[in-house]
């Protein structure tokens, strides 16, 4: 099957046909170009959507990625980043090894394919140039033997006239040879012309033609399979990255079995735990009994060394409810980075009996002295705001709950720990290298490491400077919490609330009351205006007469509705 011997007549059709093969590859080209685009746009689509929700640096997004979920989450963003990367190399590899070689493959056929065409053409020509040299030796044939005819019978005629000179007769007879030689000669060329043709017809067909032919019919094959090979490559270079995609699939699959729902709430636990206790139950009052009394079993104070034994829930002990005001609050406000706070009402523990032993007495100050020195002071002004518009956060992490306070303070000297460890061994490094130029003077000054030694050893004594400032606010908090082994405690971010120390004066519990009712006054005097304020301060004033003790709790009630 040959095109030479089959089509040797369809010269225009295959010119025709050859060029629609260069026009469907061409197409083809066009096609992996348009989809090599569209996988870069995906893959840049999906690059962006997986940057989009990456957690910002330094922010609170990037503490959330602490919880298994929101990790999981992460591993899924970094997957699709990388499944965008897989798309960008099917576009890269698409453009190298299909779109580029099927451009250059395609110049190359367009110019074999006009060189065959020219031979064809060229061909085309020879042979019609032989055929019109045959029509026109053809032709002159047959003009001189229709002239050596008429000349022949125009002898005969003259030789039969007897009027006719001989003259004449040999003139005629001379005109009639002439004519038969030049049709003889005709003949003769004639002949040799129609044998060329017949010799250079056989060729065209028979070898020229089925060479050309021949030659375009396997450009042809050749540009199909070459078409065929790319529709290959086109599936081979998707399923190349197959088993890459397949893997980022599969690590999306184990990030989210990698999910931990116990962990994410123990994450949830040490994240928000205040280290308070629950408020304990309030006890009844009687206020039929005409007896005075004198501290309130309800009161801040809650006095542990003498009074009225307290109530017990399931056997243990509870600390009560601070009135009005959250107690995490109240006690950022009392609190500063260099003086502990008043403790906060606690239940009596089970060693803190009657006749048990007693704590060291805490020096107290007059009640006006605390007052306006609380009045006075910037720094809690400052904390009180905080709380209401969420200012910044004090060095010591003071306006934090004790056991947050603690995690934050012990996370920052771990961090200078660090530190500091990075400047000793740069140090180190420095001093080796000192070493090494004062044995070999060629290989530098050792003077010129002075310098950046002691700008070296500055730094290590700022950053213990600044360590043992947060392990002394560390040691702080970490002794107002239960005792407990140093391991367990910062492994179990536990927290059983503060102790107060037993008190058995009753004055310093009336006075202990009246500081922090006269504190709660300043912030209901801010909220909810300046009649409650006065309101509570007559009350304040009313304790520190030894009057009767109204509860908080139910004070503070009454003026909210």
């Amino acid at each position: 099957m040959s095109w030479g011997t089959e089509l040797w007549d369809q010269f225009d059709n295959l010119e025709k046909h050859t060029q629609w093969g260069i026009d469907i590859l061409e197409k083809y080209i066009k096609f992996v170009k348009e989809r090599t685009e569209i996988e870069l746009s995906y893959a840049k689509q999906l690059r962006n959507l997986s940057k989009k929700y990456q957690p910002k640096k330094n922010s609170k997004e990037e503490e959330e990625y602490r919880y298994t979920a929101c990790k999981a989450f992460l591993s899924t963003l970094n997957e699709t980043n990388d499944y965008a990367g897989q798309h960008e190399v099917i576009s890269e590899n698409m453009t190298s090894q299909i779109t580029v070689e099927l451009a250059r493959y395609v110049q190359e056929l367009k110019q074999e394919r006009k060189s065959h065409f020219h031979e064809g053409r060229k061909a085309q020509q020879h042979i019609e140039t032989c055929w019109k040299q045959l029509e026109s030796s053809k032709r002159r044939f047959e003009r001189d033997c229709k002239e050596a005819d008429r000349a022949q019978q125009y002898f005969e005629k003259m030789d039969a006239d007897i009027n006719v000179t001989k003259a004449d007769v040999e003139k005629a007879r001379q005109q009639a040879q002439i004519r038969h030689q030049m049709a003889e000669d005709s003949k003769a060329d004639y002949s040799s012309i129609l044998q060329k043709f017949n010799h250079e017809q056989r060729e065209y067909y028979h070898s020229h033609i089925p060479t050309i032919f021949q030659k375009i019919q396997e450009m042809e094959e050749r540009r199909i399979v070459r078409m065929g090979e790319s529709m290959k490559t086109y599936a081979e270079v998707d399923r190349q990255v197959v088993p890459i995609i397949g893997k980022c699939l599969d690590g999306i699959a184990k990030a989210a079995e990698s999910i931990d729902q116990k962990n994410d709430s123990q994450l949830v636990i040490e994240s928000y735990k205040s280290g308070f206790e629950p408020p304990g139950d309030i006890e009844f009052e009687d206020y039929t009994q005409p007896m005075k009394r004198t501290v309130s079993d309800n009161s801040l104070s809650n006095s542990r060394g003498e009074g009225k034994a307290e109530l017990k829930f399931g056997g243990k002990s509870k600390g009560k409810l601070w009135p009005f005001i959250k107690k995490n609050k109240l006690m950022s406000l009392l609190t500063s980075p260099h003086q502990p706070p008043p403790p906060p009402p606690a239940s009596a523990s089970p060693s803190a009996v009657p006749n048990g032993p007693q704590s060291p007495k805490q020096q107290k100050e007059p009640l006006s002295h605390r007052f306006n020195e609380f009045m006075t002071s910037k720094p809690k002004i400052h904390c009180f705001r905080s709380l209401k518009r969420g200012g910044a956060t004090p060095e010591d992490f003071s306006n934090l709950p004790p056991e947050q306070r603690r995690k934050k303070l012990q996370q920052k000297v771990d961090e200078l720990n660090k530190d500091i460890q990075k400047e000793m061994d740069q140090r180190d490094a420095i001093t080796k290298m000192k070493d090494v130029y004062l044995k070999n003077p060629q290989m530098g000054d050792p003077a010129s490491l002075d310098h950046k030694l002691t700008e070296v050893s500055q730094n290590i004594e700022k950053l213990r400077l600044e360590a043992q400032k947060f392990e002394a606010w560390l040691a702080e908090v970490e002794g107002r919490l239960p005792a407990r082994s140093e391991q367990a405690r910062r492994q179990s971010g536990m927290y059983d609330g503060q102790t107060a120390p037993p008190v058995n004066n009753c004055a310093q519990d009336r006075e202990r009351y009246s500081i922090c009712t006269a504190l709660l006054s300043v912030f209901i005097s801010q909220f909810w205006g300046l009649e409650t304020s006065t309101r509570h301060l007559l009350d304040s004033q009313r304790v520190c007469d030894g009057g009767p003790v109204v509860p908080p709790r139910v004070q503070v009630s009454a003026w909210m509705f």
